[in-house]
């Protein structure tokens, strides 16, 4: 018998029905984590990388992590949302290959399912407005890790199996196929989590190989074969996330979040994330309290 086990886990964040207006309209924004929306009536758009998507009542929409992208309404949007945290045993997201704003048309399902998840986690929404000058209070992620580790298991669960089944709609036949039929060997799941637990560290080629006692050519190119991007590029994108992480979830200066990534100093970090995210670091926290999420950055010093 196969038995299949799942490597990716979800926390939620925030999940709420809204109606948003023209206020609605943020630009170059890119997240952490996930966001999935469902519209019931209005429109509204969409855009990135890959185009322009319409919001039209009855899709679905799912906005990867580390996803840029621009939101707009001009006149009304009802719209359900549900944003999360997405964590994987080897490294690797569900939507690693595929960093672009997705749509399917919604089903009876759904709906239920959003419906669902509101009903077994109230409370959840951004202070009910996506106006960051309405806000009660700051947002920080502590709050809803604390509300999630207050969940029972059963809302546990059931929170996680929606989610799964909401992100499952957006995972077609041809982009999961190659995943699963070519297992990473385990050498490489098991530095892919080295390299997730050690970013603070000087992480090269030659040492990486040596620890799983590989050749480092032969290395690299198993280490690209099974996750599409060399090992260098891998540790500097991870790096990049993290980062991107810790200005979401914490009140980090920039010198200590450089710090603990092993950039070395502010500068190294400012060029390599403005490289990498196309803003600098405070343009990137200040968009994060635009879109409700975090504190306001005048808060955090450099």
């Amino acid at each position: 018998m196969i038995q299949r086990k799942f490597q990716h886990t979800f926390t939620l964040l925030n999940v709420d029905r809204v109606q948003l207006d023209a206020r609605w309209n943020y630009q170059h924004v890119i997240s952490p984590y996930y966001r999935i929306y469902y519209i019931h009536d209005g429109d509204g758009s969409l855009s990135g990388a890959g185009g322009t998507v319409t919001l039209e009542p009855g899709f679905l929409y799912i906005i990867p992590s580390f996803t840029l992208c621009n939101m707009r309404c001009d006149s009304h949007l009802d719209q359900y949302f549900v944003q999360f945290f997405e964590d994987s045993t080897d490294g690797i997201s569900l939507f690693a290959q595929q960093r672009s704003i997705l749509k399917v048309a919604a089903t009876e399902m759904d709906g239920l399912l959003f419906n669902r998840l509101l009903e077994i986690n109230p409370g959840r929404g951004i202070n009910r407005s996506d106006n960051p000058k309405v806000y009660e209070k700051d947002v920080y992620y502590r709050e809803y890790q604390e509300l999630n580790n207050l969940q029972n298991i059963a809302v546990s669960m059931e929170t996680q199996g929606i989610l799964w089944q909401l992100t499952a709609r957006f995972l077609s036949q041809h982009a999961t196929d190659g995943q699963e039929a070519t297992p990473i060997p385990g050498k490489l799941a098991e530095t892919l989590d080295y390299i997730a637990l050690h970013l603070h560290a000087e992480l090269t080629v030659n040492f990486l190989a040596s620890r799983v006692n590989l050749h480092p050519d032969y290395f690299s190119r198993q280490f690209k074969a099974f996750t599409g991007t060399r090992p260098l590029n891998h540790i500097h994108e991870k790096r990049i996330e993290r980062a991107q992480y810790l200005m979401a979830t914490t009140r980090l200066s920039y010198a200590e979040i450089s710090a603990q990534l092993g950039f070395g100093d502010i500068s190294h970090f400012s060029k390599a994330f403005r490289k990498s995210t196309g803003m600098a670091p405070r343009d990137y926290r200040k968009q994060l309290y635009l879109v409700g999420f975090h504190h306001h950055p005048k808060n955090i010093s450099e």
